[in-house]
């Protein structure tokens, strides 16, 4: 492995003094981090995740991080012996492959990443939506078409929940007190139980809830492509809605962006759709003139 080059103390000192605009637009202002599943990595690209959350967190910015874990609970399912069925993209959730899903997500996914957050400087407290009823979620439904007669119906997705109310009295709380949330996507039912909720979709809940500055959705890819494949640094709405309608942006990119769309409509400043396997992909959209992924705005 070729080593990094060596910088001077003079650009250290210039790199510093560029980033000053960009962290004080960002002073006192809150910035919602989805983590995903596939974008974690390794425990070096966690580690190295966690100290760029404890240096926003340094700089003055409130950050939130919401986590995913779709590779671990499917790890974990295998070893069950649970074999896993999707609709429309989501995993179909029964009793016992739900109570698989809690204790990853809520468990071990979340602690370690607290773990990282806490060793690297930070006071990192772990969190789902079902404290303090932080996210009540309501049953979700998928249609899909079948393939063999081409009709569409609507599937039972178990335990999946879509979000319904997002109550930010303990993020309040939290925030400005030198406290990070790390947020898992389970949600409270009304009636008490549990919902898995999809991460990009919590994610954005919580972010439009809080009237985020930024929303940053950390994936596997650089950002919104156009048909030669190439990123496409900055849209509106309106052009997303126009990318959407004539295939542009299809698949599983549709869902995200939809994601995005909503946060603005509740307040959030931009979205950004970044690739998480770029090193100090946060910090370079935050505090550098660049960015490295697709800034959607209102």
């Amino acid at each position: 492995m070729s080593k990094a080059p060596k910088i001077t103390p003079q650009d250290a000192a210039r790199i510093l003094s560029e980033a000053l605009p960009h962290m004080q637009r960002y002073d006192e202002e809150i910035v919602v981090v989805k983590y995903g599943g596939h974008a974690m990595g390794h425990e070096e690209t966690a580690r190295a995740f966690a100290r760029d959350i404890v240096l926003l967190e340094q700089t003055g910015i409130n950050p939130v991080v919401v986590h995913g874990g779709g590779p671990q609970i499917e790890a974990m399912l295998k070893r069950a012996g649970v074999e896993s069925q999707f609709a429309g993209g989501l995993r179909i959730t029964d009793a016992k492959t739900l109570e698989i899903v809690e204790m990853v997500l809520a468990g071990s996914i979340n602690k370690q990443i607290v773990g990282y957050v806490n060793a690297a400087g930070g006071k990192a407290i772990g969190l789902c939506g079902k404290d303090g009823n932080m996210v009540v979620a309501k049953k979700a439904s998928r249609r899909v078409v079948d393939p063999g007669s081409n009709i569409e119906k609507v599937v039972d997705l178990g335990f999946v929940g879509e979000p319904d109310k997002v109550d930010t009295f303990v993020l309040d709380t939290v925030l400005g007190r030198e406290l990070i949330p790390i947020l898992a996507p389970v949600a409270a039912a009304a009636d008490g139980g549990t919902f898995n909720v999809n991460a990009d979709t919590f994610a954005g809940a919580i972010a439009g809830a809080l009237k985020a500055k930024r929303f940053l959705l950390l994936t596997d890819v650089p950002g919104v492509l156009d048909k030669d494949k190439q990123l496409i640094e900055k849209l509106s709405v309106a052009e997303v809605r126009d990318l959407i309608a004539n295939g542009t942006i299809s698949g599983g990119m549709i869902p995200k962006v939809e994601t995005c769309l909503y946060a603005l409509e509740q307040g959030v400043e931009g979205v950004v759709i970044l690739d998480g396997k770029v090193p100090h992909a946060v910090l370079l959209e935050l505090f550098t003139d660049h960015g490295v992924g697709t800034l959607i705005h209102r």
